[in-house]
């Protein structure tokens, strides 16, 4: 199988995966959140913290133990979803309001606290836009939608949770909308691509098992339309094959690659084909749609490659990194770093391109591939034409949609994403005397230095 369906399936299998039987999500002391005024400082804070990770795994009996692991949602509740809430809702009303509804899809809600948070928030602050509001969220996990339903459904009437995976949505959502998606695309499976030192053809990872139960990865030439597309992409925008600073000069990778012993294939390089799978189910199903995210921009204990993983377990109260990719599905966990700013980058390049309807529904289908007579002007979609005619267009916002009119109401088309540090999110929409710790400190934003935003 190729090495993203291998992912997925350790993660996610129903029966086996990580996520099915093993992780739990943290929570405060109580189920409620902790006083962040009643710390001295951030030391005495974390040791509160890893008390609480201790009542959480004590008496634990199964083989390897809980899985825990925390989100600055459960971590700074609920002051972190409410800065989500007034980022949403100031957008909302600088735009929207009062033609449009408010309307919101989360990707992986987990425990519900996010979804909680941010519509207590609404509701409290902004009754009239409260009225106004539709929130759906879409959890591939059955046990974690069966939790939010029990959470949400008695106290927020707008709310939806919708059992399946966003990859296999199928309704076209008209509306304008905002999509959140926190701590989630950091567990999108990515395949392994490394590429021939002498010619630069790149090859597909791929795992085989054998009946003893080992996994054997290899290579093979490039087949796969989802990993071809993605490459397609990387070159279009600029960002070469990750072969190092001297590998990248080609006299010194063909002296490199004639050395004695010397490999014959460059570094692993982790492609994010879900992540970019994702950006296309946005753009066919969303067409209005801004998306909200947040996860980690790099992380310690990576595996040896290109955009590694952190592949590890808990085992004691301790975590335990590993070395290798190929362990055994279900008791560990598979982090990816995001590079954002390569993220914004397809993201916006993708959003720029017309949608076809029955073109691309196929996430594995190559979507660089356009029909033939897309080419005209004509068969163009209406996102396309609105700039057709325009001589000069602003760097900074998207061509616009025919009939619909940015905020200015000129024709100028939405405000391209942009990146933000975890710090720089949080100090424009959180309230941080909330999380303010005696001494000063705010561990809301001195936290996660290793997480950034795209909005």
């Amino acid at each position: 199988m190729l090495v993203r369906d291998y992912i997925e399936d350790a993660l996610y299998n129903p029966h086996y995966g990580y996520f099915s039987r093993k992780a739990q999500i943290f929570t405060p002391p109580g189920g409620s959140h902790f006083d962040f005024g009643a710390y001295k400082d951030s030391t005495q804070f974390e040791v509160a913290v890893a008390n609480r990770y201790v009542e959480l795994t004590q008496g634990d009996k199964r083989a390897g133990g809980k899985q825990l692991w925390h989100t600055p949602t459960e971590l700074f509740k609920p002051w972190y979803g409410q800065a989500i809430a007034q980022c949403l809702v100031s957008e909302y009303l600088l735009k929207y309001f009062p033609y449009e509804d408010l309307v919101i899809y989360e990707l992986g809600a987990g425990n519900g606290t996010l979804a909680e948070d941010i519509l207590d928030f609404i509701r409290v602050q902004y009754p009239e836009v409260y009225e106004r509001t539709r929130y759906t969220i879409i959890e591939i996990s059955t046990s974690l939608a069966r939790q939010q339903r029990r959470r949400l459904y008695n106290k927020h009437k707008s709310i939806q949770v919708i059992n399946k995976s966003i990859f296999h949505w199928d309704k076209r959502e008209e509306s304008p909308c905002y999509v959140v998606a926190m701590e989630v695309v950091d567990n999108f499976a990515h395949d392994v691509v490394r590429y021939d030192l002498h010619t630069l053809e790149p090859y597909q990872g791929l795992v085989a098992i054998d009946e003893y139960g080992d996994f054997n990865p290899f290579y093979s030439k490039l087949t796969d339309p989802t990993i071809r597309s993605y490459l397609s992409l990387q070159r279009e925008l600029g960002y070469p094959p990750s072969l190092g600073r001297l590998l990248g000069v080609p006299i010194l990778r063909k002296a490199f690659a004639n050395m004695p012993f010397a490999p014959n294939m460059s570094t692993p390089e982790y492609v994010p084909t879900r992540l970019y799978s994702l950006v296309r189910v946005l753009r066919d199903h969303f067409p209005r749609h801004r998306l909200l995210l947040s996860d980690f921009s790099s992380l310690p204990d990576a595996i040896e490659g290109v955009n590694a993983p952190v592949v590890q377990t808990r085992l004691d109260g301790t975590m335990v990194p590993c070395t290798t990719l190929f362990v055994t599905p279900g008791y560990f966990d598979i982090m990816f770093p995001t590079n954002f700013e390569q993220l914004r980058d397809m993201y916006e390049h993708v959003l720029s391109q017309p949608y076809i309807a029955g073109w691309g529904a196929d996430l594995d289908s190559d979507a660089s591939e356009t029909p033939s007579d897309a080419s005209s002007p004509r068969s163009q979609s209406p996102g396309v034409l609105s700039g057709y005619f325009s001589s000069f267009h602003p760097a900074s916002r998207r061509i616009p949609m025919d009939g619909i009119a940015s905020a200015s109401g000129l024709p100028v088309g939405e405000r391209k994403s942009s990146v933000f540090t975890h710090a720089e999110f949080l100090q424009t929409y959180s309230d941080l005397s909330r999380t303010q710790l005696r001494s000063g400190e705010n561990p809301m934003v001195d936290f996660y230095k290793n997480v950034k935003f795209l909005f």
